[in-house]
């Protein structure tokens, strides 16, 4: 009696070969390349959008221990998906706009001992929170840096609110041997439109402002306030504020929102 092996079924034949192709050196490399071209932040660095970073984790995670064409070009598709969500509600700068930065008081030290996955999970966290006000006060978020975002506003009023809510709800979240507490700062002006940027002299007024706020602290400039109603937030004047690379007649108010 002759015994003969029986030929591999179809579908496992086309599995292997379609699992080999997916991990053929070329085609991962084109694949890398052509994320790098996308425009956007990293899908896989702290986001500010909620779906897209769980979305760009589950794609990392699957088959992380092997290369995979089809997981960059994954990758590739999430991150041109949250540029283009970013770009389309950037409020024009014709009119000006009300930049807004915020950034995590003391954070990089605590950062450098707290281990990869704490630090993690707590700029998840922060970002959520601020996209959530952020575009719940009609503004946008340009990018986010790290520990922080840049955000523009076409309204002044929403703007405050926005970056004080912000603050008061990044100082109720939890981080292990770590008090969060977030400071902002606000400028409006006609920086430049770049893409899905902002550039100029106004932007860099804005992040020079947030660098000299307290933790907690809301500081905006005088072209801000003059555009708020005085009934609606209550305003006291920075003293003695320098800030390098800031006009010397620059006016800096503490703001806090008036809700009835």
């Amino acid at each position: 009696m002759i015994v003969t092996d029986r030929p591999e079924p179809w579908h496992l034949r086309t599995r292997r070969f379609l699992r080999a192709t997916d991990q053929r050196g070329e085609l991962v490399r084109g694949a890398r390349f052509l994320r790098r071209l996308v425009p956007g932040d990293d899908p896989l660095a702290p986001s500010t959008s909620r779906s897209s970073d769980r979305l760009a984790r589950l794609l990392a995670e699957a088959g992380a221990d092997r290369p995979s064409a089809t997981r960059e070009l994954g990758l590739a598709a999430v991150q041109a998906w949250k540029a283009l969500r970013r770009s389309g509600t950037q409020p024009r700068a014709a009119n000006g706009v009300t930049v807004l930065f915020t950034d995590l008081v003391g954070f990089s030290t605590w950062a450098l001992h707290a281990g990869d996955d704490r630090v993690l999970e707590l700029l998840r966290a922060v970002s959520d929170v601020t996209e959530s006000i952020v575009t719940g006060h009609r503004g946008s978020i340009v990018k986010g840096l790290g520990d922080g975002v840049m955000a523009v506003f076409a309204d002044p009023d929403e703007a405050v609110k926005a970056a004080y809510e912000t603050c008061s709800a990044v100082s109720v979240i939890k981080a292990e041997g770590y008090l969060p507490h977030l400071r902002a700062g606000l400028h409006r002006g006609n920086p430049q439109r770049v893409g899905d940027d902002y550039l100029g002299v106004d932007v860099n007024i804005a992040a020079r402002i947030m660098a000299a706020a307290d933790g907690d602290e809301v500081l905006a400039s005088g072209s801000v306030v003059e555009e708020l109603d005085a009934d609606t937030v209550t305003m006291r004047p920075r003293r003695n504020f320098r800030a390098k690379g800031t006009p010397k007649d620059l006016r800096v108010y503490r703001v806090v929102p008036r809700y009835s």
